[in-house]
């Protein structure tokens, strides 16, 4: 065997070897899921709605159209104050003012 075909092999495993790492769905137990209206005033997460431009820049607790990453299918069993619930979609409650 000539040291070109044992790159080949070597290179062929390895691209196997991250295909299949890449591949692999994730587990549900790390699986994260947006849920709206949980977050403490400044703790959201990024890409929150209007009034905010990204982690930590809510401006209200609970405020409806930021969000918080939590575990997957968790979202919606979440109680807050006031009977608030936690949320897929954003939410009209809670918005700042101005």
């Amino acid at each position: 065997m000539t040291i070109h075909s044992k790159n080949l092999m070597i290179a062929g495993a390895l691209a196997a070897g991250l295909a299949t790492h890449y591949a692999t769905p994730v587990s549900a137990e790390g699986a994260k899921e947006k849920c709206y209206g949980v977050a403490l005033a400044g703790q959201n997460d990024c890409a929150a709605g209007p009034g905010t431009t990204c982690a930590g820049t809510s401006k209200v607790d609970y405020q409806g159209n930021s969000f918080k990453l939590v575990p997957a299918g968790t979202c919606t069993e979440i109680e807050l104050p006031g009977d608030r619930m936690g949320s897929l979609e954003p939410l009209e409650r809670d918005l700042p003012k101005g």
